[in-house]
């Protein structure tokens, strides 16, 4: 039945406001908490938002479907907590004070002050919380914002300070120099599940490459020949140590003029050469045949290091290497590649990075000195033409990861972060997952269980400013560590007073602690933790857990508040929130 025309005096606004006049005349969140105190406890969690940016229709969306499952279970006589919270850490809320500040780099930051910039972020947070919560009010949200929860104070820091120490004792944190993916711009690694987020991976147009490697072989099939390496990152083969082939897969000789191109004979995969040149083929070999042969490397702009572990720029071989495309021979960068450092490793191959943390080549680099590697592809590309070491130059169209929070294309850079040892509590993740009840059903072993089961070991540390100051001490004499999970105990270690110390940075910092093994003077390193980690810590950290009580005691402030009997998120939080509580919980 179609409705009728609109009366004029008709105003839905007034309305509403009537309505939460008199809810709040009635005290009517208040009376139905009241009503099932006592009650069998209905654990909800509040998925909490970043509040430095005004709120949209899609937060309210969101906000009525997290109310309307808490409304129904309190009507069944459950008690049904609401505790609210604010996310307040991490780079979107640095990235929005650059562009408020006029700021470009971390070094800009710096300059303006690290102190200053935080406070202009925490302020930032501040200053959108009551449209937050006059949006939750005007949606008929019951969710508790009166005893929210944020996570920039300091009962909160100190409880995922704990949480950091469960994991120092348990073995599971550890500093390593792997390769991952990172963000020039913001400065920091990404996690495995931050390149799970939406629109991580873009489709783009990048150059692909044919490259001769000229042999040094004087004898045997291979005498006088090139390698034709395959590449689509042009700006690592600056740092080229290596040539990957396939043990297994069969290789073969062609004239360059099969080829399309002059000089010597190109070695390839037999399956990647075009069908018309098959009949000119010379030579069939295994891959086998071809290790440890040595080459000619593409540039010498960089030297080893002193220390470097082997011989470089020979051939090695690796079940990695495939023959669906390219040529079937890999160029190994061991700093940019997680398959070629850990072939480097067993290899023993040096690792040459000439790429500072902005994403640039060093100093030395030839023309391409100070130039964001991506953008010197171009140039590197023309290089190898004039050498006449370029067989093919073709676009190639693929999936392309760019950091979540500022679309900057990453790189996969070789830098030493923080890690939480997940994959060694991959089962037991797993295993949990099998108790949720997941709708819709098929998020369950689809997206989050393929998730769980390719899981990898979480780069916890991020070299930024605003956030949770990593709780690690470094003795300037024997470098040992020393992991503080309390004020307590950081008081007592320090021999100061640090009641009321803002924990953030720089304040935190200027805070030294005797080493435990030397006696030594132990400094904070840098890093903050992922702002994941804060979000993924809210079932104890809310509650300021366990300096607060432990739950299940009489009296602790937790009773029936872990684990949670329901939350709800858009689906991009399956790799995010989703996988931070289920993770470190």
């Amino acid at each position: 039945m179609p409705f009728g025309p609109v009366d004029p005096d008709f105003d839905l606004v007034a309305i509403e406001r009537q309505q939460l006049e008199r809810w709040d005349r009635l005290g009517l969140q208040e009376k139905a908490r009241q009503l099932r105190a006592g009650g069998p406890p209905w654990v909800f969690y509040e998925g909490p938002p970043t509040a430095n940016g005004r709120p949209g229709l899609h937060h309210v969306w969101a906000r009525v479907f997290k109310d309307l499952y808490p409304r129904f279970r309190t009507m069944q006589g459950y008690q049904v907590p609401r505790k609210g919270g604010w996310d307040c850490h991490g780079l979107p809320v640095e990235l929005a004070m650059e562009k408020e500040l006029g700021l470009s780099s971390k070094a800009d930051i710096e300059e303006f002050g690290v102190a200053a910039f935080n406070q202009r972020c925490r302020e930032s947070v501040l200053r959108y919380v009551d449209d937050w919560t006059d949006l939750t009010r005007r949606a008929g949200v019951w969710i508790d914002t009166e005893d929210a929860y944020w996570t920039l104070d300091n009962d909160y820091i100190e409880s995922v300070w704990w949480l950091v120490g469960q994991l120092w004792d348990a073995g599971l944190l550890y500093e390593g120099h792997r390769v991952s993916p990172y963000c020039a711009r913001c400065g920091t690694a990404l996690s495995s599940h931050e390149l799970g987020q939406p629109d991580v991976y873009r489709d783009v147009t990048d150059p692909s490459v044919f490259v001769r490697f000229p042999l040094d072989a004087t004898d045997g099939p291979a005498a006088g020949a090139d390698l034709c390496v395959w590449t689509t990152t042009p700006w690592t083969l600056v740092s080229n140590v290596a040539a990957c082939v396939g043990p297994d897969i069969t290789y073969v000789r062609v004239p360059a003029s099969a080829m399309g191109t002059s000089g010597r004979d190109l070695i390839m995969a037999g399956a990647l050469v075009p069908e018309d040149a098959l009949a000119e083929v010379t030579a069939t070999f295994p891959g086998s045949d071809l290790v440890g042969l040595t080459y000619q490397r593409p540039f010498d702009l960089v030297d080893l290091p002193d220390d470097h572990p082997g011989d470089a720029w020979r051939v090695v071989a690796d079940g990695f290497v495939s023959t669906t495309e390219g040529s079937g021979i890999v160029h190994l960068a061991p700093a940019f590649g997680e398959d070629d450092a850990r072939i480097a490793r067993a290899e023993g191959l040096p690792v040459v990075n000439p790429v500072g943390p902005d994403g640039a080549f060093l100093e030395g680099v030839g023309p391409w000195a100070g130039e964001f590697v991506k953008d010197a592809d171009a140039g590197i590309v023309s290089a190898l033409d004039d050498q006449g070491l370029l067989v093919r130059h073709v676009p190639y169209d693929h999936s392309y990861p760019h950091c979540w929070r500022c679309s900057t294309p990453l790189i996969y850079w070789a830098k030493t972060s923080w890690f939480v040892r997940t994959s060694e509590r991959r089962d037991l993740l797993v295993d949990a997952n099998e108790t949720v009840n997941w709708q819709p059903p098929f998020i369950k072993h689809g997206r989050f269980g393929q998730w769980l089961a390719n899981n990898v070991d979480w780069a916890l540390s991020r070299d930024r400013f605003w956030g949770t100051p990593l709780p690690i001490w470094r003795c300037s004499d024997c470098e040992q560590d020393t992991c503080i999970s309390s004020v307590a105990e950081l008081a007592e270690r320090s021999g100061t007073d640090v009641a009321g110390l803002d924990l953030h940075r720089p304040f935190v910092d200027e805070v030294t602690v005797a080493c435990g093994s030397c006696g030594g003077e132990a400094r904070r390193l840098p890093p903050v933790l992922d702002a994941w980690f804060d979000s993924g810590a809210m079932p104890s950290a809310q509650h300021h857990f366990p300096f607060a009580g432990r739950p299940g005691d009489p009296g602790d402030g937790l009773p029936g508040s872990f684990p949670a009997d329901f939350i709800c998120e858009a689906i991009d939080q399956t790799r995010g929130w989703f996988y931070s509580l289920l993770a470190i919980n």
